[in-house]
């Protein structure tokens, strides 16, 4: 399948679940190791018949990939700098954690989501910031750190703690000097205006938009935290996934070396039943078939996915917002359109 038929392949898709309403609109991006890249926008921002149409430079709120890009991302080029390592402990950094085995949890478990807290975000989302800070800086353990995968916010936002004191600078500011403006990513920000697509109709019967999505990242503004809260477009993540593929560089600027980027899709935990790589999730059924051993990504609630597969010399982004104008009470068929996504365009390589 060359160009024409990825395109065919990924118009039909996009159709297809705006048919059948499970988004009003997307944008579809392929890029290649070399930088050629296919981006199609689709449908609307919402199911209004006067709907503003989508662009390919829309601006997404794409959820948790924020916990990839930019925080583990971050994170990882903060240990590569050797400003800090896999091995130090949570405590050397936030010592104001208090929570069980605080002198265990070290920043491999943050990196892979291998902490079990003992409640979930959403329980305090009620609160103000300064108390949600100090909830989760004394949250407990279920546990021993390392023990068992356990998707969760708390532990990305403790990794967005981490890395503002290392750097000495808001979340936001570091992404932007780190990756945003080198890489330029223009269109990519935690403050966006509310020119984009809405998410969710509140309970009030107002449109979501401009703010981010979750809950718990929205309870925390002004701060921008590391589980959610990114806003970007298809052509500035292409162009990230770009910069990975071709192993940590792009247009002569360095970023990570090879290493650290292999350490991104390398299962860190193999007794485990799913893969760890360090920040991004492995052999995930979203991303096809059969995802080869190069494949990461990471998916959002919203309706996103940003994938690469370094085999291939392929990345593929798919921006949306399927929780409008309600979330589904199941996320079954984002993730077969995600799927047959990724099959479509895996299926060149």
């Amino acid at each position: 399948m060359g160009k024409t038929g990825i395109k065919d392949a990924i118009s039909k898709l996009a159709y297809d679940a705006i048919d059948q309403r499970l988004f009003p609109g997307c944008v579809i991006g392929v890029v290649t190791r070399e930088g050629e890249n296919i981006i199609r926008p689709f449908g609307q921002f919402t199911y209004d018949a006067n709907a503003k149409r989508v662009r390919e430079d829309t601006i997404y709120d794409v959820a948790s990939i924020t916990k990839s890009i930019p925080t583990s991302c971050l994170a990882l080029y903060l240990i590569e700098q050797k400003k800090m390592s896999l091995g130090d402990p949570l405590i050397f950094y936030i010592p104001e954690y208090k929570g069980a085995f605080r002198e265990e949890i070290t920043i491999l478990h943050l990196l892979t989501q291998t902490l079990q807290f003992s409640s979930p975000l959403s329980s305090i989302a009620h609160l103000k910031p300064d108390e949600m800070i100090e909830k989760i800086v004394h949250a407990n353990l279920l546990r021993y750190p390392g023990s068992t995968y356990y998707y969760a916010n708390a532990t990305s936002i403790l990794l967005g703690m981490v890395i503002e004191k290392v750097t000495g600078k808001s979340l936001d500011s570091a992404a932007q000097e780190v990756f945003f403006t080198p890489l330029g990513m223009t269109q990519t920000t935690f403050h966006p205006s509310s020119n984009t697509p809405p998410t969710e109709v509140s309970s009030s019967g107002k449109d979501v938009k401009g703010i981010v999505h979750d809950e718990s990242a929205r309870a925390l503004l002004p701060r921008t935290v590391g589980s959610a809260g990114l806003f970007t477009s298809v052509p500035d993540l292409l162009r990230f996934l770009q910069m990975l593929l071709t192993g940590g560089s792009l247009d002569g600027r360095y970023y990570f070396s090879e290493e650290t980027v292999k350490s991104m899709y390398v299962n860190h935990f193999p007794n485990f039943s799913v893969s760890v790589g360090l920040g991004w999730e492995l052999s995930a059924s979203f991303m096809g078939d059969k995802p080869g051993k190069t494949t990461f990504g990471k998916t959002g609630f919203t309706g996103c996915m940003a994938v690469c597969d370094r085999t291939k010399g392929l990345g593929i982004v798919m921006l949306s917002n399927r929780t409008y104008p309600h979330r589904p009470p199941s996320g079954d068929a984002i993730h077969q359109v995600r799927r047959s996504f990724c099959e479509a365009v895996f299926s060149t390589g």
